[in-house]
């Protein structure tokens, strides 16, 4: 499995495109503005076709690019029914962003929750619903090569703002706690800001959220 990371949207939102070239199937995670076309380019060097995008959470910045997504490569999309309201009409986000964005509502075509697996290129995905920055953020755990792919939950050395509608730190930092903190210390966290760290290092070190 191949892992791209490609930072797209106005504020750098990272996606997150797995490949199997000799499968010929990638799977996308998240869909930020205009990342269409980076991962165009890398789904036609590696000669995939992509069939699945999946959510973290329903944030614009995450999804702003997901209904392009769907349009040209006809990925299933899965996500957490708690942001169903964000995901089918995103115009709501502008309301108390306030700022028009031209949103677009996405399908989604499976919704998933705490404990349901997924498949990717032959390997199981665990999903764990990790709320408090908002409400159907989830994490998809890839037990077979410890990584983890986590939203807006947890960052290298931060975690995700509980300001905006839906959020809630003690929720956060319990789910945190009893999502993330019990993966392996290895495992590696891939965020949907910044640079990659792990959980044992974030449990020692960060500052918001300790072991």
């Amino acid at each position: 499995m191949n892992l791209h990371v490609l930072p797209a949207g106005p504020i750098q939102t990272n996606a997150y495109l797995l490949t199997a070239p000799e499968r010929g199937e990638a799977v996308l995670i998240d869909a930020p503005g205009e990342v269409w076309s980076e991962v165009e380019r890398v789904l036609t060097a590696e000669k995939c076709r992509l069939t699945a995008l999946w959510i973290t959470h329903g944030h614009w910045d995450h999804t702003q690019g997901g209904a392009e997504v769907v349009r040209r490569s006809g990925a299933k999309v899965s996500a957490h029914e708690a942001d169903r309201v964000l995901i089918e009409t995103p115009e709501i986000m502008e309301r108390f962003m306030g700022e028009r964005m031209n949103l677009e509502p996405i399908h989604v075509d499976a919704w998933v929750t705490q404990g349901t697996q997924l498949d990717a290129f032959g390997l199981t995905v665990d999903v764990r619903h990790v709320p408090g920055h908002c409400p159907g953020n989830v994490l998809f755990y890839f037990p077979a090569v410890g990584e983890a792919f986590v939203g807006d939950a947890l960052f290298k050395g931060s975690v995700g703002r509980t300001d905006l509608p839906g959020g809630d730190f003690a929720q956060l930092e319990a789910a945190i706690r009893a999502q993330i903190y019990t993966l392996p210390d290895a495992t590696i966290i891939f965020p949907g800001h910044g640079p990659r760290t792990t959980v044992g290092h974030e449990r020692v070190h960060n500052p918001y959220v300790t072991g």
